[in-house]
């Protein structure tokens, strides 16, 4: 089954990096050996990314790994934001060229303009030109906007601050804060730097309470145990509480629950906790991945079930990785949802048309009587690459207050 699954995958990437060169490698007239060497180039680059993800799911993890999947992950990247651009090209082009077909059939041919399609010339230097130039000029763009989304990445990170109405919040938890991390995707190209860098702006928000909604790794514990090691570091009085996400699952998620448990983080897997303030109760529940079930089937995510044996509450609110839990959520009873898995499409042009696949994407919604955020993420996954999705840590403030959201 994995066999035929990279191979599938592999022929997928063939087929689009394949097509980038036969439209911008081919028209630029490159003479030998030099065309043989850029094709062979994109056939290795089109097979890395696969080859990189399957070293990870047979925990082939090396230092080797981890260059060779930054090459292979900023070219995809880049490829991927060339092959918007130049299908884009394509359309433009293929929409002129239609419209000039058109307007022919209502135009006179001249002598003056047959005799220019005999004599050829002038006119086909001249659209291998403009051809040319196009296809530098999208060359230029993905290269600039494939930079400039690394540094917003790994350098960039917002602190965005949502204020949740809950209509039957009690006083005692009034201006609630609470902190939300979500899919840093430690891994190959995210190391404890960056991990650090995260629990410094955590900390320095002074949180309340702080949860992380899933996503946290891409490898093994044995390998990724010192990257994650900073997250020990956080603190805030209310505590600090893990859900699971899918990479959990892909990355040994027994292992990792143990490890991320001696890190100081109440993992909640389908329970609940409550939270007491001036003898006002909150609950705080937290679900398995959606996904979970078809891999650890004990870990089916069940909202219903994390409530089992709460007591009476003013305030529900789920932690869930896919904000499509919500629609579950809302049937056990839940006032608040705070989820993360999408991250807001990560880069442009996908962050636009990630909404024809998520019904959430980023942001505050309301489903129901349930509301659900949706962090973007704290780190990124695959492309070092954040265009148009800044990532995020949330800073939620709880209020029983009507404002206007």
């Amino acid at each position: 089954m994995r066999v035929s699954i990279f191979f599938i995958a592999i022929g997928i990437f063939i087929l689009l990096y394949t097509y980038i060169g036969l439209r911008i490698v081919v028209p630029l007239q490159i003479r030998q050996p030099l065309k043989a060497l850029i094709w062979s180039g994109i056939f290795i680059a089109a097979a890395l990314p696969v080859i990189t993800i399957v070293m990870r799911i047979y925990q082939i993890e090396t230092v080797f790994n981890d260059v060779l999947s930054w090459f292979a992950y900023i070219t995809f990247g880049f490829v991927s934001i060339l092959f918007f651009f130049v299908v884009l090209k394509d359309l433009a082009v293929g929409g002129g060229w239609l419209f000039s077909k058109i307007h022919s059939l209502f135009q006179p041919h001249s002598a003056e303009a047959m005799t220019g399609s005999a004599l050829g010339g002038s006119g086909d230097s001249r659209r291998q030109m403009l051809w040319t130039a196009a296809n530098l000029t999208v060359l230029g763009m993905s290269g600039l906007l494939t930079g400039c989304g690394m540094v917003q990445a790994r350098y960039q990170i917002k602190i965005e601050k949502v204020t949740v109405p809950l209509n039957n919040l009690s006083g005692s938890f009034e201006g609630l804060r609470i902190v939300q991390i979500s899919d840093i995707h430690v891994g190959p190209t995210i190391k404890g730097g960056f991990v650090k860098a995260v629990v410094e702006k955590v900390n320095a928000l002074e949180p309340d309470m702080i949860v992380l909604t899933g996503d946290l790794v891409d490898g093994s514990v044995s390998y990724l145990e010192k990257e994650v090691a900073a997250l020990a570091e956080l603190r805030s009085p209310g505590g600090k509480f893990f859900i699971t996400g899918n990479h959990e699952y892909y990355s040994g998620v027994f292992p990792w629950l143990e490890k991320i448990k001696s890190l100081g983080f109440d993992v909640l897997l389908n329970e609940h906790r409550v939270i007491t303030r001036n003898g006002s109760n909150l609950i705080l529940g937290g679900v398995t991945d959606i996904s979970a079930g078809r891999m650890v089937p004990e870990h089916r995510s069940d909202p219903a079930a994390s409530l089992l044996g709460a007591p009476a509450a003013d305030t529900r609110i789920l932690l869930a990785h896919q904000p499509v839990s919500v629609y579950e959520a809302a049937k056990a009873g839940y006032d608040l949802q705070l989820s993360g898995h999408t991250h807001g499409g990560q880069y442009f042009p996908y962050s636009k048309l990630i909404g024809m696949a998520q019904p959430f994407v980023a942001g505050l919604y309301r489903h129901e009587q349930t509301w659900l955020y949706v962090n973007r993420g704290t780190g990124y996954w695959g492309p070092p690459i954040r265009l148009g999705a800044p990532a995020e840590i949330t800073e939620i403030t709880l209020t029983g207050k009507n404002i206007t959201v």
